[in-house]
């Protein structure tokens, strides 16, 4: 007889997650990029792009940790990871937008190869090669393209856990769920027992009745 289903998902491991790959690589290049471009004129936007960055990944975290006990805060979490994250996009075209300076074109051959490059590398450090020699606006159109695939990838990762949602339901359910296949499976062990009782009580009397003759 199986042992009955844990009504606990496992939770967790949300540094396995490529959406949180993505999340720290974007966090640590707008550190880097706030800190470079923008610390000198101390622009209230540091903090504000740097906690947005940090509210995106952050909050992966927290969410896939919040997946043992509660599906509907992590499905919240997660719109709140997307949303710092779009946030966070408007920044860097903001800033492109007011310097003069240009957001490529999807069809622009840099912007092709930087899709292609950001799609195959998943760590920091893939991305920090002389970055020290990059320009303000190939650092911005990196991390927006980086934002865009962010942004994909948790669209679908959202649909899966609401859809994971709809059809298993939330903490409450999976346990009365649990209750129920634990009480299954007691029943049908105490049928399996009275049954095999009753098979024993029979071959007794069997026995008896041959030991009589």
């Amino acid at each position: 007889m199986e042992a009955p289903k844990t009504f606990l998902p496992k939770g967790g491991g949300y540094e396995g997650l490529a959406v949180y790959k993505k999340a720290t690589v974007i966090y640590d290049m707008t550190f880097h990029f706030a800190h470079r471009f923008l610390q000198e004129h101390k622009d209230r936007t540091v903090d504000q792009m740097v906690q947005a960055a940090r509210s995106g990944k952050q909050n992966i975290a927290e969410g896939s940790a919040a997946s043992t006990t509660s599906s509907e805060t992590e499905l919240k979490l997660m719109n709140v990871a997307r949303a710092s994250m779009k946030e966070l996009l408007v920044d860097y075209e903001d800033y492109l937008r007011v310097r003069n300076l240009n957001q490529w074109n999807i069809h622009d051959e840099r912007a092709v190869k930087t899709r292609s490059f950001c799609t195959k590398h998943t760590e920091t450090a893939d991305f920090m090669t002389d970055i020290d020699k990059r320009s303000d606006e190939a650092i911005a159109n990196i991390v927006i393209t980086l934002l865009h695939q962010f942004d994909s990838m948790m669209g679908k990762l959202i649909s899966s856990l609401e859809k994971d949602f709809v059809q298993k339901g939330g903490i409450r359910e999976r346990m009365t769920a649990a209750r129920l296949g634990y009480r299954q499976q007691q029943d049908a062990e105490i049928k399996q027992l009275t049954e095999e009782n009753r098979k024993l009580k029979e071959e007794i009397a069997q026995l008896r009745r041959q030991l009589g003759k």
